[in-house]
């Protein structure tokens, strides 16, 4: 297995957010030392002893709440690392911060590791939402962690933010747009609300505690962000994602052009065509099974060609990169799609507009069956 791209999952949160479904243990103690431990004999158990022959192009460190690795652990974690890959000069190389939790100290280190790109958790400005969400930074985390990564010499940083929020909260979107503008970062990425079933968020809104604002004001706020973010000189390259000039995220784009990469920890997700694996998500029974010796896949599948073409389809319609070489029939159902704005057409190749990407999974599924 030759991976350029490689993501790492690190499992560890102070606290779970109202929305997460993602593989984190909640802890005020993350057993770093224990977590590096498994990591390097998953790596072993994946990729064998030999010398290192993999050149990475993308590393991506997430979580959980990465920022949590506290000084020496990105050191630690490439020396495990160089054991088994080498690195490109041009490594794009990704590491998520949650705001209360990354220090001056720790953007100097990280720099000196070779990390070349941050994303804060930002989500919100509000202080009232970010109590319901859960998140442990105040109104003025995120500036203070930007203020921190550009002291150190960070010269590329993305902000998340959450929209689609229940409307009794009562966000004022506009000024979070505004709150983030103000911090003048390279790439923001925003992600719509879900209750996910096992969340504390989909328990409420089971139980009938919470609502979830109706279709129009999620629509609505999606194509606000859209607006006001692509007129303040940002490209919307892709549905969830806007960058600066020279900014978009290469290891994202690995996974929508569908190259091989590896994931490592709980949960973590890997695709080396056609087979695709993925991890345990507990962090205890992962940590059991990589140092027993024993893979700690959870579940794996062979991508047939018909299931590719679908993913083929919805990839390409993802990102402005777009679609193209369409099927007489599907160039029929692209020149609707763009008649109701939708789709533009242009030299055989289909992109989606803003509005076309809040219809994504249906249009792919749409134009795959008229190929």
């Amino acid at each position: 297995m030759m991976f350029a791209h490689l993501y790492i999952h690190v499992p560890f949160c102070l606290r779970r957010c109202s929305y997460c479904d993602f593989a984190v243990t909640a802890t005020r103690e993350p057993p770093i030392d224990a977590w590096l431990g498994a990591l390097e004999a998953e790596l072993r158990l994946r990729l064998g002893e030999e010398s290192p022959r993999r050149k990475l192009q993308t590393v991506y460190l997430g979580g959980g709440t990465p920022s949590l690795l506290g000084t020496g652990g990105m050191e630690a974690l490439v020396d495990r690392l160089n054991r088994h890959f080498e690195w490109d000069p041009t490594v794009e190389w990704t590491v998520e911060a949650n705001p209360e939790s990354f220090t001056a100290p720790l953007a100097e280190e990280w720099l000196a590791a070779g990390v070349n790109r941050l994303s804060f958790g930002a989500q919100s400005f509000d202080p009232e939402v970010l109590r319901w969400m859960g998140r442990l930074h105040g109104p003025d985390g995120p500036a203070h962690a930007v203020a921190a990564a550009r002291s150190a010499g960070f010269g590329n940083i993305g902000l998340d933010l959450i929209f689609g929020l229940p409307t009794r909260l009562r966000r004022d979107w506009d000024a979070d747009l505004d709150r983030a503008l103000d911090l003048s970062p390279d790439h923001v990425a925003l992600y719509g609300l879900t209750a996910e079933p096992a969340t504390p968020l989909g328990r409420w809104v089971r139980d009938g505690r919470e609502t979830l604002p109706p279709d129009d004001t999620y629509e609505a706020e999606y194509l606000r962000a859209a607006e006001r973010l692509t007129a303040a000189g940002f490209e919307h390259y892709e549905v969830s994602n806007f960058a600066r000039p020279g900014r978009v995220s290469r290891h994202n784009g690995a996974y929508w052009t569908g190259a091989p990469y590896l994931g490592l920890g709980p949960g973590a997700h890997s695709f080396d065509p056609p087979h695709r694996w993925w991890n345990v998500r507990d962090w205890d029974e992962y940590r059991r099974r990589t140092l027993a010796g024993q893979l700690p896949t959870e579940g794996e599948e062979q991508v047939n060609e018909q299931l590719r073409a679908l993913e083929r389809t919805w990839l390409g319609l993802r990102t402005t990169a777009g679609l193209s070489n369409l099927s007489t029939r599907q160039a029929t159902a692209v020149r609707s799609w763009a008649e109701a704005g939708w789709a533009e057409l242009a030299d055989d190749v289909v992109r989606l507009t803003p509005k076309g990407w809040l219809l994504l999974d249906r249009l792919a599924v749409e134009l795959d069956a008229l190929a």
